[in-house]
């Protein structure tokens, strides 16, 4: 496959030229024979790494949570036609149980694959949270940090888990934190009331990324820092839900400037109503109301969302000054590098694997091309 005509996204930089694919990966970047089996001409269309979405829950009025390969399947292909190509299923705050059941399910699809975006392995978001920032989680299956009860859940697939995000200041947090990170696991702070003293306790331990920034933590406050402050005060990275509705576009711009390009993942937070009409879907056996792009549980937290990272990239595009090289890098480098996937996937270099978007210049998705072929 030869991919002709295109302007190509690399990290810092935007080139015209070519993109030769061969077996699934990328063989030769503008090679001098612009011959093949199969030419497609992009007309001038970008061509970006394939985004890859750490936190998300589900879509096509599928959850995560459901624990099957056809709930997963049926994820991976309608987040595909968005240019997602690789994702983490992201679970709830449920019986552990359920969960445990979920983290099987993902593992035994990253094995056998999809019919759309790879799973790379799983986000498992709680049950170790604060109660008291509990945005849509459900406070019946809150569990206290414990390394017994995390590996009851990963069972014997803990080396698909990828990121869990907890809740530092809870007792118990600290030491499965440290176990965690001995293990090459990220801990992530979300969910949480910790002050900004607490949090860099956390970050000490162990703490190297936080879950949807501004969103369920201690916000900066000029004499209390909070959980925002410590995430600006420090090296971790952060991931923003660029809907325009979780977090307003002056915070947004507030964050990019304060914590850098590479330090920020572009995610989107998706719940089964992405991809599908307002009305009353679930998240966590709790009933959602989506409503004008905006998913609420009964008592009016945000419950997810119905985001595309296709969308979250022309957000941020249309709303900042950043270059869009910079900006796909927030969907797709960055997240590669959280997933520890970055010597194949999340750029575009010969030797990576082909996971392609082309795109026009109002980021409307052409062509979604996974392991070399067209999706």
């Amino acid at each position: 496959m030869l991919i002709k005509n295109c302007k190509i996204i690399y990290q810092d930089r935007i080139e015209e030229g070519s993109v030769k694919i061969k077996d699934g990966v990328i063989v030769k970047i503008n090679p001098e024979n612009q011959e093949d089996d199969m030419i497609i001409d992009a007309k001038g269309s970008y061509v970006s790494p394939g985004f890859i979405d750490v936190h998300i829950h589900g879509a096509g009025g599928r959850d995560t949570m459901e624990g099957t390969f056809d709930a997963l399947n049926t994820i991976a292909k309608v987040i595909s036609k968005h240019g997602t190509t690789s994702f983490l299923p992201t679970t709830m705050t449920v019986d552990k149980d359920e969960v445990k059941k979920a983290v099987k399910a993902i593992h035994e699809a990253k094995i056998s694959g999809t019919d759309g975006a790879n799973i790379l392995g799983v986000h498992l978001e709680g049950p170790f949270i604060n109660g008291e920032m509990i945005g849509a989680q459900n406070p019946n299956f809150l569990l206290s940090p414990s390394i017994e009860s995390f590996k009851y859940m990963a069972g014997d697939y803990e080396e698909s888990v990828i990121c869990v995000t907890l809740a530092p200041e809870v007792e118990g947090a600290k030491e499965l934190i440290k176990y965690l990170s001995s293990k090459g696991i990220v801990s992530s702070m979300g969910h949480t009331k910790a002050t900004y003293k607490q949090a860099m306790e956390g970050i000490e331990c162990g703490v190297c990324h936080s879950t949807h920034l501004y969103n369920a933590m201690t916000p900066l406050h000029h004499r209390e820092p909070g959980v925002v402050g410590a995430i600006f005060d420090s090296e971790i990275t952060t991931e923003t839900i660029s809907d325009g509705i979780h977090i307003s576009y002056p915070s947004l711009r507030v964050a990019y400037k304060q914590k850098g390009t590479d330090k920020v993942l572009l995610v989107s937070d998706a719940m089964m109503a992405c991809g599908m009409p307002d009305g009353k879907y679930s998240l966590g056996g709790q009933e959602v109301i989506v409503s004008n792009s905006a998913a609420r549980i009964a008592n009016g937290s945000l419950a997810g969302s119905v985001l595309t990272l296709d969308k979250a990239v022309r957000n941020v595009y249309k709303n900042t000054n950043y270059p869009l090289y910079e900006i796909v890098k927030m969907a797709s480098y960055n997240t590669a590098k959280h997933c520890k996937v970055e010597d194949h996937k999340g750029k575009i270099a010969e030797g990576y694997d082909a996971d392609l978007v082309i795109f026009d210049e109002d980021i409307n998705i052409e062509k979604v091309i996974i392991g070399g072929k067209i999706i």
